[in-house]
């Protein structure tokens, strides 16, 4: 392992901001073309079905390489992955900044996707590394940051964007801060990461990509197309299937490409469960509250933007200080209180109706933020924290994963409950029927919420755990 603890605080405080800078970019790709995708439509004559995989096929991508990723970290030096990743996402970028057409545009945000893809693993592991535990919580708190910022004001700025210019100069503007930071980085960037010579399992990287891709396609169509179309069915099928076909061969080959034996630590695996029941919760709501206020209220795109934007400032605010309050006790706390403020805001939603006041969605969507900053990179880090340096890479690359899988899974559920309660139900209105099928979806939402809070009582104190580990380093 290099020596980390030789890096001058201004080195590392170079290194957080390099990866700070290119986590942003990358991950505000992600909802990006939300609010873009009509003017997209209308410049190549598409339909929303086919433009859709504009935001599809990236997230897919992004999902399927993340399990790879710990492989990656393992067999390439920090450097080295961090300028291939944010290189091919620069090409990507501009590429999407010039297409000419939609074919030409749906490949460069797959180039996007693939080097987005590496950027948030790869970022949780070093910054793991660089900072002692006592302070990883306040670093890793600057990651949540991005988690909430970046993908929030994506709506609200391709909305201002594309009412003023063309969608072209989403690109255009995301472009020079990629190719400033993949510069910079050939500068400052230093390899912190341990290699390992491994050779790449292909029968598992097939498998992992058919068992992911499947089960992430799958549920994320299934809102849409409902849980009965046959593609939805084969997909999930095929990739439940192929997913237990590689996890199987991660446990029996002598280099898994991801490591699932890191769950034999209660900490990691506690941790990783609940985290991935916030963040899905946290993108379910994030995708049900828009449906409502465009389509249920009348309120624009851009607007309805700017309703979630106070919330996004709550959880950047947030992020930091929650980490620097489980530095000081660790994160069992954080996460009762904070999930407990998420089961409480999501029973307030349930009240919605056709006149509830903007003010209060905002107020509430903010508290709700504030709790989930609690909870996050707090959990992140308190289950990165009990696995040994070896097992890292495989812990972000693992927990990265189930946060993609899980998002997907609740989110399609949760707007497939809110679709055939709305179908099903007996209402003159149509409008009155989307209501309570919203109501059912937050309530499940709820009760979902607080059963993890019961699952907190199952955590130990992290904090205790971390000062017998600083003893007995002492004492060595």
């Amino acid at each position: 392992m290099n020596n980390t603890t030789s890096l001058k605080p201004s080195n590392r405080n170079a290194i957080v901001l390099v990866f700070i800078i290119g986590a942003f970019v990358a991950i505000l790709n992600q909802t990006l073309l939300v609010t873009a995708l009509p003017h997209i439509m209308r410049s190549f004559n598409i339909t929303a079905d086919k433009a859709q995989w504009l935001t599809t096929a990236f997230m897919l991508v992004n999902g399927i390489f993340i399990p790879i990723t710990a492989f990656l970290i393992e067999r390439y030096s920090t450097r080295a992955l961090f300028i291939f990743s944010m290189g091919i996402f620069s090409v990507g970028t501009l590429i999407a900044a010039v297409s000419p057409n939609f074919t030409i545009l749906l490949i460069a945000r797959i180039l996007q996707a693939v080097g987005a893809g590496a950027m948030m693993p790869l970022m949780q592991t070093v910054f793991i590394i660089i900072f002692p535990k006592e302070k990883r919580g306040a670093a890793m708190g600057m990651i949540g940051l991005v988690i909430a910022f970046a993908p929030a004001i994506g709506p609200t700025l391709s909305g201002w964007i594309v009412d003023r210019f063309s969608w072209n100069y989403l690109f255009y503007i995301i472009l020079p801060i990629a190719v400033i930071d993949l510069i910079v980085s050939l500068f400052i960037l230093k390899n912190v990461t341990e290699q390992k010579e491994s050779n790449l399992d292909i029968l598992s990287v097939i498998l992992s990509v058919l068992g992911f891709g499947g089960i992430l396609y799958g549920f994320s169509t299934a809102g849409a197309n409902g849980w009965s179309d046959g593609w939805v069915i084969a997909t999930l099928v095929v990739g439940i299937i192929s997913l237990l076909l590689f996890v199987w061969r991660q446990l029996k080959i002598k280099s898994p490409i991801l490591e699932f034996r890191v769950f034999k630590d209660r900490i990691f695996t506690l941790t990783t469960i609940l985290g991935t029941i916030a963040f899905s919760m946290m993108m379910a709501i994030e995708t049900i509250l828009p449906i409502y206020t465009q389509n249920m209220r009348g309120i624009s795109a851009f607007h309805s933007g700017l309703m979630l934007l106070p919330g996004a400032v709550m959880m950047a605010i947030m992020s930091p200080v929650a980490g620097i309050i489980f530095d000081k006790i660790g994160s069992k706390l954080l996460a009762f209180v904070g999930l407990g403020i998420i089961t409480v805001t999501t029973f307030l939603f349930s009240s919605l109706n056709l006149n509830t006041s903007v003010t209060f969605i905002v107020i509430v969507y903010a508290v709700r933020m504030a709790g989930i900053a609690m909870i996050l990179m707090p959990l992140t880090t308190a289950g990165l924290n009990a696995l040994p340096n070896r097992l890292i890479a495989h812990g972000t690359a693992m927990n990265n994963t189930f946060r993609q899988v899980g998002a997907s899974m609740g989110t399609a559920v949760l707007i497939s409950i809110m679709s055939n309660w709305g179908k099903n139900g007996k209402y003159a209105n149509p409008l009155d029927a989307q209501v309570a099928g919203m109501h059912t979806s937050f309530i499940i939402a709820a009760v979902i919420s607080l059963s993890a809070v019961f699952m907190v009582f199952l955590l130990k104190s992290d904090r205790k755990t971390m000062e017998s580990e600083e003893i007995l380093e002492e004492a060595n």
